[in-house]
Order: structure tokens, then C-alpha cells, then sequence
């Protein structure tokens, strides 16, 4: 009986151990209560994700927030190479990498295109292809310099249709 007596004993002050009044332990609640409100209110909150993640994805127990680049751009980079042998894809890194290409009308020369989607903005500078070229020649295949516009185009093209996947989201 002494135990359960112990265990339901009142509130104690700290000064004194008298039991605290009922106006004090309101204040005591009140202040637990205004404190929690306090900390909750300076969470991030809700943030605009409709340019962010890959839907169905999950990465550090965020479901459709898999990955940190632009979801507009990721789509519009993989519509626009295409035509080009994937060989690696990575939505989380925004990493794209072709494998190379021989134009059938043109087999002394090939192309490999690498897209580094670099945020989760839909800018121009969250976008970065480089584009490699190669010509056979005697001795194999040896690198070959390539218009740097090139690149610009694509990055233009990926970046133009992009912008047209979010348009045709709203």
C-alpha cells in the first residue's frame, strides 16, 4: 500500500517539496505546452517539391524524393539522348553516360554524350553535357576535337524540352 501511496503522490515545488497549487501546476502545463508549440514552429515545414525527386523512388525514408535533381530535366536528358546507347543511368547522382554511337552513314567517326544534372533547379546551370568524339583511323580509334557548340545545343534541346514537361505538369 506505502508503494502506491509513493507513486500518486502530488506534484512537488522544487523549493520547499510542498505540493504545487493547482494555479501553478496550470502554469507548469502551460508552459510544457507553449514550449512544444515553440519548437514545432521552427521546422522547415511543407517545402515545394514539384521539381524535386523521381516518383516511386525512396532514398532516406522519403518516398518520391529520391533523388536531388530536377525530375523535369532528368526526363527531358534521357528523351533527348535517346538515340544514344544508354550505359549508365543514376537519378540519384543525375548522372547520365552514353555508350558511343556510329552513325550508320558516317562509320569513321563516333560519339559518346556524358549529361551531369547537377541540382534540382530547372536553370541552365543545373546542366552540363560533354560530348566526345572519336575517328577511326590505321592504329583504331583516336580522339577527335569536337565543336564545343555542340554540347551548348544539346544542353539547349534538353533544357527547352524540360522546361516543356513542367508546363504541361501545371
Amino acid at each position: 500500500m506505502t508503494t502506491l501511496k509513493k507513486t500518486y503522490q502530488p506534484l512537488l515545488s522544487p523549493i520547499g517539496q510542498k505540493p504545487l497549487s493547482v494555479f501553478a501546476k496550470g502554469k507548469a502545463i502551460s508552459l510544457i505546452l507553449l514550449s512544444m508549440v515553440f519548437i514545432a514552429s521552427c521546422s522547415s515545414g511543407p517545402k515545394d517539391t514539384r521539381n524535386l525527386g523521381i516518383p516511386g523512388l525512396s532514398s532516406n525514408n522519403r518516398a518520391g524524393q529520391a533523388t536531388t535533381v530536377n525530375r523535369y530535366l532528368w526526363a527531358a536528358s534521357l528523351e533527348t539522348v535517346n538515340f544514344l546507347p544508354v550505359s549508365s543511368a543514376d537519378p540519384i547522382s543525375g548522372l547520365i553516360l552514353t555508350d558511343w554511337y556510329i552513325n550508320p552513314e558516317v562509320t569513321g567517326e563516333r560519339f559518346k554524350v556524358n549529361v551531369y544534372i547537377l541540382d534540382a533547379s530547372l536553370r541552365a546551370d543545373a546542366l552540363r553535357v560533354a560530348v566526345f568524339k572519336q575517328t577511326q583511323s590505321a592504329q583504331g580509334w583516336t580522339d577527335a576535337s569536337i565543336n564545343p557548340a555542340t554540347a551548348r545545343e544539346l544542353e539547349n534541346a534538353i533544357l527547352t524540352r524540360a522546361r516543356q514537361l513542367r508546363l504541361n505538369s501545371l
